[in-house]
This record gives structure tokens, C-alpha cells and sequence, in this order.
């Protein structure tokens, strides 16, 4: 059976590559979404990201796509602490959802150290860097 996964980066995760490669390392995300691409095909799973910088267009993907998928992989960048339309839309799915950081948010500033996705997830990966999300689509593809 064929696995519909999408994959949702949030705000500033464009800049991936440029954006503090101390903090983010030196992955573009393009390079992240062709890997996660080259791994679902390979299994025979189909797999579709998007990003962007406004909430609303997120929402409006996980309405359009997230009804349809099987997992979904989201990195919501700083809407993690406050987005709350961008939760709500989650909260919605029935399909796993898998919370991705790229960084350890536990080790940076306070403010970081809380999300409202992650009360609606299934499960979170922090601070594995790029392969965090890898690692999520690993979980997705596994799970029955």
C-alpha cells in the first residue's frame, strides 16, 4: 500500500544553508526535501513539502493536503510558541504528525522551550539536526 506523506517547514526554514549554519548547519532546504523525496520513493511512498513564511498559507496547505495523508512531518519554525491557527489545524488530522526541530530547542532561549504543536503531535525530534527529519519519515514510514 502506497504512503502519502507531507512535509511542512514553517517560517525562515527557506534560509536553511545561510541562516546561522552554527545554529542550523549548512543543509539547504532544498537539499533536505530532496533527500526526503529520494527516501520515499524508494520505498514506494509519495511524498510532498511545502513552505512558507505566513501561518495562514500553512493552514491552508494542512487543510488542502493534511485530510489526504497518511503522516506529516512539520518543522513550524517560530510558530512552534505561538501559532495557535497553525495547532488547531493539526489538531484536526487524524493521521500522525511528527514535530521536527532542527536544533535543540531545550538548550537555546526560554521562550523556545515551549510548543503549542506539541500537544497535538504524535511525536517530537529536537536537535538532530537536518536528519531529524529523516528520522521522522523512518517513524512515519514504519508505522502501520
Amino acid at each position: 500500500m502506497s504512503r502519502n506523506i507531507v512535509v511542512i517547514h514553517g517560517p525562515n526554514l527557506n534560509m536553511l544553508g545561510r541562516r546561522e549554519p552554527e545554529i542550523y548547519g549548512t543543509m539547504t532546504l532544498a537539499a533536505i526535501d530532496a533527500a526526503l523525496i529520494e527516501r520515499a520513493t524508494a520505498v514506494g511512498a509519495t511524498l510532498s513539502t511545502f513552505q512558507s513564511n505566513h501561518e495562514g498559507a500553512l493552514v491552508d496547505v494542512i487543510h488542502g493536503a493534511g485530510w489526504a495523508a497518511d503522516g506529516l512531518i512539520i518543522n513550524p519554525g517560530a510558530l512552534t510558541h505561538y501559532g495557535l491557527s497553525l495547532r488547531d489545524a493539526l489538531a484536526m488530522l487524524k493521521a500522525p504528525i511528527i514535530e521536527v526541530h532542527i536544533s535543540n530547542v531545550y538548550k537555546r532561549e526560554p521562550f523556545r522551550h515551549t510548543s503549542v504543536v506539541a500537544p497535538v503531535a504524535t511525536g517530537q525530534i529536537s536537535g538532530l539536526g537536518w536528519r531529524g527529519y529523516l528520522l521522522a519519515l523512518e517513524w512515519l514510514l514504519g508505522e502501520e
